[in-house]
């Protein structure tokens, strides 16, 4: 079972001061690209964070966040009033201004460096075991969500290959008549020479320029990379690079077949091989 590296998965816990949200959200990449945002008091946990994200995830462009909404009256951010009094009055000192007039010196100063100070918060064990919990959520989300996005993807999948293999099947047709083709071609060139030949030599070069132009080798292994393709796409675990691997070997066997093949109708099937192959190459890249 193939899983896509696009993703989204959110969970939200209400506490009784706070409200706390966890987005986890996934693209394709090569390796895993893993991104956290999650508030200062919480910032102890990242490390673990990272790794359930790392074994959960495996692969792709990750951006995780935590964020906290505060509900209650209770803030932990309070205004430094030894502070901002003591920039009113430089302040002061520099417009050489009455007390009228701060009101717009207090605006200028509450702006200033440290005219607000926050008390860290301790974190809360029992306060993160819950938040922990929604995390796994969130988790359980994503990677729904990616099996349901590779379902259209191996559908696909299985299209392009059967499409591939028909026309291997239409080669396989050909290839006695691209052999007879190929005969009949350099008779004629010979004939058209008006020279003397030995027809043993001249047989013995003709089997010796057609083993040159064989595709039976790369018709038997194009099969059977296609059918262990779609062995892979039904296995328990998803493994894009793998697949990847396998896609490459399948182009190596068309282009030798195009190569070799000498004969325009099979060149035509050689083409639409490379185009289904493409398509399969451009949705691989988002498989896990």
């Amino acid at each position: 079972m193939i899983q896509s590296m696009t993703g989204y998965g959110k969970s939200v816990l209400h506490l009784p001061s706070k409200k706390v949200t966890i987005e986890v959200k996934s693209l394709n990449s090569k390796n895993l690209d893993l991104n956290t945002r999650i508030p200062s008091y919480y910032k102890e946990k990242e490390l673990d964070v990272r790794k359930k994200l790392a074994s959960s995830l495996v692969r792709g462009k990750v951006d995780f966040s935590i964020y906290v909404e505060m509900t209650a009256d209770e803030t932990s951010t309070t205004v430094n009033t030894g502070v901002v009094r003591s920039y009113m009055q430089q302040l002061r000192n520099i417009t050489q201004v009455g007390s009228s007039e701060d009101i717009e010196l207090m605006k200028m100063a509450v702006k200033m460096p440290d005219a607000l100070k926050t008390e860290r918060e301790e974190l809360d064990e029992e306060e993160w075991n819950q938040i922990d919990a929604h995390i796994d959520e969130a988790l359980k989300e994503i990677i729904q969500y990616r099996i349901d996005e590779a379902k259209s993807l191996e559908e696909d999948f299985k299209l392009r290959i059967a499409n591939i293999h028909k026309a291997l099947e239409e080669v396989k047709e050909l290839d006695g008549e691209r052999i007879s083709h190929v005969k009949e071609r350099l008779q004629k060139a010979l004939a058209d020479l008006k020279v003397e030949v030995d027809e043993n030599r001249f047989e013995q070069e003709l089997i010796y320029y057609l083993e040159k132009l064989d595709i039976n080798e790369e018709k038997v292994r194009l099969a059977n990379h296609l059918e262990y393709f779609l062995q892979q796409l039904e296995t328990e675990d998803s493994n894009g690079k793998k697949l990847g691997f396998i896609v490459q070997e399948i182009g190596r066997e068309i282009n030798t077949t195009g190569s070799k093949a000498n004969f325009a109708p099979m060149q035509k099937l050689v083409i639409q091989m490379k185009d289904e192959l493409e398509k399969i190459k451009e949705q691989i890249l988002n498989v896990l």
